[in-house]
């Protein structure tokens, strides 16, 4: 199906009002959302600057919370994309270390200059995230199901191009590379943060300013009705999770800039990226979502990781505690979306 000539998204909206603008005022809740991710930010920062001695300063804070971040956040603010359309994506947590491992082989092992080997791990990125796209769009796969089998892809490719999974050092070997991540343009600020910064303003423009992200929005809210629109929900769908890959790589970029390329890099950050996203807001069932919540919730896990290790506590009950939050978070989420559905 093809774009109606003439018709537009906006001139079909009041024929087709999501769920949510039933109620309260869809911009309202989600502010109210947001500022709710905020306090509880704010509140678990109080909690671990009293509780935990070291916790509260600015090496701390930016050296360790904020780094410890970037890598859910820039996956995180990719994957926002694709939960607001109602889809999921499994396979970004080890997309990291294929991409990482990809960044590596160019450099090093192509030895590539700098500029063609970061433009050549985005396309390895933008590839994955356009075959999950063409799978689920095209293919009519579940994501789950897709992402899922990709996230397989994505763990064993990196042991076979690493020859049984050997680290290639980037970070040491090649200094340039290595301060994507560690440099500082602005003075004891690291790069990585600095990136992250950027990309999440990127996202934010993607979501809120451009037909890119109005369409996103509007397939997650009303599939049907949006292809009834004349909008190719296929292919946006495909440049969707094509765009999310872009933001896997620049993850596994600043993650092998920082501690070099791992074939087992990123393994597991799926579930907290997706929780960040959950914990910022954005409805898993698709049509609601913000790229500012989603950078409020990397930091809560990035907070919540710190502390916990700050205090000693084993690395256990930091598994519990963190599984704890993300059912909070997807029970909240549930409970949003049946108020959605009664007002």
């Amino acid at each position: 199906m093809t774009e109606t000539a003439g018709v537009s998204l906006e001139q079909q909206k009041p024929e087709e009002p999501p769920p949510a603008a039933r109620g309260m005022n869809p911009q309202l809740r989600m502010r109210l959302q947001q500022l709710a991710a905020f306090a509880g930010l704010v509140i678990i920062t109080i909690f671990f600057s009293i509780a935990a001695d070291n916790f509260l300063t600015y090496d701390n804070l930016v050296n360790n919370v904020l780094l410890s971040s970037v890598l859910i956040g820039v996956l995180a603010i990719g994957t926002t994309f694709v939960i607001v359309t109602g889809g999921i994506d499994l396979s970004i947590g080890w997309g990291i270390a294929l991409t990482g491992m990809a960044a590596g082989t160019f450099l090093i092992t192509w030895d590539l200059p700098l500029g063609l080997g970061l433009l050549m791990t985005l396309l390895v990125g933008l590839l994955l995230g356009f075959v999950n796209g063409f799978n689920v769009s095209i293919l009519g796969m579940p994501p789950f199901i897709a992402t899922l089998a990709m996230m397989l892809v994505c763990q064993g490719l990196p042991l076979v191009i690493s020859d049984n999974g050997a680290t290639i050092y980037l970070n040491t070997q090649f200094p340039p590379y290595a301060d994507l991540s560690g440099g500082t343009l602005i003075p004891k600020f690291p790069n990585a943060v600095l990136i992250f910064l950027v990309l999440a303003v990127i996202a934010w423009v993607l979501l809120n300013r451009t037909v890119f992200g109005r369409y996103a929005v509007s397939i997650g809210s009303n599939e049907e009705a949006t292809a009834l629109s004349g909008i190719n929900v296929r292919k946006w769908k495909l440049i969707i999770y094509s765009v999310a890959g872009i933001f896997t790589a620049c993850a596994g970029i600043l993650s092998s800039a920082r501690i070099g390329a791992s074939p087992t890099a990123g393994g597991g950050l799926e579930l907290q990226a997706i929780a960040a996203v959950v914990i910022g807001g954005t409805s898993l069932a698709g049509g609601k979502g913000t790229i500012v919540g989603s950078v409020i919730g990397a930091l809560i896990i990035g907070v919540l990781n710190n502390g916990l290790q700050i205090m000693g506590v084993p690395q256990e009950w930091q598994y519990v505690i963190l599984g704890v939050v993300i059912l909070a978070a997807v029970y909240v989420d549930m409970l949003r979306s049946k108020n959605s559905e009664v007002v």
